[in-house]
């Protein structure tokens, strides 16, 4: 591996000596954070440059790529890729990244941003800003993949990289460059997914990294005014999903009132091109949209809407195991004492992922309401916060027929295979509660008693 370091950010060089220099490997990057984005997006950098060593503070993950393993799971095509890219040492990893940074030229930042009793918390990132400020050199870039507060770069991540270097920005380029990724397709979405945002601290930090983006992905570039802007696009994207589908989730509260389907009308609805309602469903999980709109609130100190969609989307798992307790009632069951199937644990369908997810809360609502609670979901490994909450988690295999209710949270196609209303005892109705209109079929099915978020009881 090339271990070549010459001035990159305000170099007298052309643009096409610049790309000719990076593909070549003239140009050691460092990446931080080889978490579920930052691997697939280190390996990215790899295969174009063939010059990439990573930071991880996880010494098990460090030792997986130098031997090839790539510890992220569920990501087409990433262990063929890390295995080759090891073989032939284009991509290594440390534990040090004050090391990583003292090689490197381009500084690639990938760590969580996380929230704090709804405050965001970017002391990870600001840890690793020291590290790379303690190596960093005249002439290398900084760039921010990590989602942030805007303002955070120039308030706080920039000012750090100088107290670390002794440098003044003008002797460094820094650019925001967030990633647009999604688990089980960042390869996909890094390479050829949506146009990839970047906006420096100035012209030539962005001019930078257009220039290197531009040499990894096949999809447009597109610079922004500046840093701050760069991170309020990321910050917007997850704020209007946020928000969207607040508006679907409380106009399917409404299904009962009105006595519609209101999928029936959102679908509808969307035939206007000037409308695009989301879809409604059991709650709002993951990394990105729970936290994002906390991103904003922090910076503007208020947002009265982003807050009310924030309440509404926070109360749907609430609402979704309100709606089973409705249909036991309606079976003349007391839901303090019925057995009730939660189905779907992760966030989303097909992803190992249970953060903020919302069947957790839908399980503290049923248990808080006396029920009996199973759940279960192939892709879950760590069952202990259900378990916490309540429920007793079990393979599909161990399902048998004597539940109440079945209520779908997160839509799995192992699930295609479960025969629903069998789980029930022979004679006696099965309430159904489909959270992701994933069990639509068995609304006129003889012996359910069907709703759903968003369906007319």
């Amino acid at each position: 591996m090339s271990v070549t370091r010459t001035a990159f950010y305000g170099s007298d060089a052309d643009d096409d000596a610049l790309a000719a220099a990076f593909r070549g490997g003239d140009v050691p990057v460092g990446v931080y954070g080889l978490g579920k984005m930052g691997l697939p997006l280190a390996a990215v950098y790899a295969d174009v440059t063939g010059n990439v060593l990573g930071a991880d503070v996880d010494e098990t993950v460090a030792d997986a790529v130098n031997d090839g393993r790539s510890p992220v799971r569920g990501e087409p095509g990433l262990d063929e890729l890390v295995a080759d890219l090891a073989a032939d040492e284009s991509l290594r990893a440390s534990v040090d990244p004050t090391a990583v940074a003292e090689r490197s030229q381009v500084h690639v930042v990938i760590v969580p941003t996380l929230v704090d009793d709804d405050r965001p918390d970017t002391s990870i990132v600001e840890s690793v800003a020291r590290d790379i400020g303690r190596g960093l050199a005249p002439g290398d870039v900084v760039f921010f993949e990590s989602t942030l507060p805007p303002g955070t770069c120039l308030d706080t991540l920039v000012p750090i990289l100088e107290n670390e270097s002794g440098l003044s920005t003008g002797e460094f380029g820094v650019a925001v460059c967030p990633e647009r990724t999604l688990s089980g397709r960042a390869l996909s979405d890094i390479r050829d997914g949506h146009p990839k945002i970047v906006g420096g601290v100035d012209a030539e930090s962005t001019r930078i990294a257009e220039l290197v983006y531009g040499e990894l992905v096949a999809q447009d570039v597109v610079p922004v005014s500046d840093a701050t802007t760069a991170e309020a696009v990321k910050v917007f994207e997850g704020v209007y999903r946020d928000v969207n589908i607040a508006l679907a989730n409380e106009l399917a509260t409404h299904a009962s009132d009105l006595g519609i389907d209101v999928l029936d009308a959102i679908d509808a609805a969307n035939t206007q091109p000037y409308c695009d309602i989301h879809t409604p469903g059991a709650g709002v999980g993951g990394h990105c949209i729970p936290y994002y709109p906390h991103f904003l609130m922090d910076r503007v100190g208020d947002s009265p809407l982003v807050r009310t969609a924030r309440t509404v989307n926070d109360s749907m798992p609430g609402y979704t195991a309100s709606l089973a307790h409705s249909g036991l009632l309606s079976a003349g069951l007391s839901p303090d004492a019925a057995d009730v199937l939660v189905l779907g644990l992760t966030y989303r369908p097909g992803v190992q992922e249970i953060r903020a997810t919302p069947a957790l809360g839908v399980v503290e609502s049923l248990a808080d309401a006396g029920a009996t609670v199973t759940a279960t979901d192939p892709l879950v490994t760590d069952a202990t916060p259900f378990e916490d909450a309540g429920a007793t988690v079990v393979p599909l295999s161990d399902l048998d027929d004597s539940y109440d209710a079945v209520v779908l949270v997160t839509y799995q196609e192992a699930f295609d295979a479960l025969d629903v209303p069998s789980l029930a005892p022979d004679g006696r109705p099965l309430v159904v509660v489909d959270g992701r209109q994933a069990l639509t079929e068995l609304r006129d099915r003889d012996g359910v008693l069907y709703t759903g978020v968003g369906f007319d009881e």
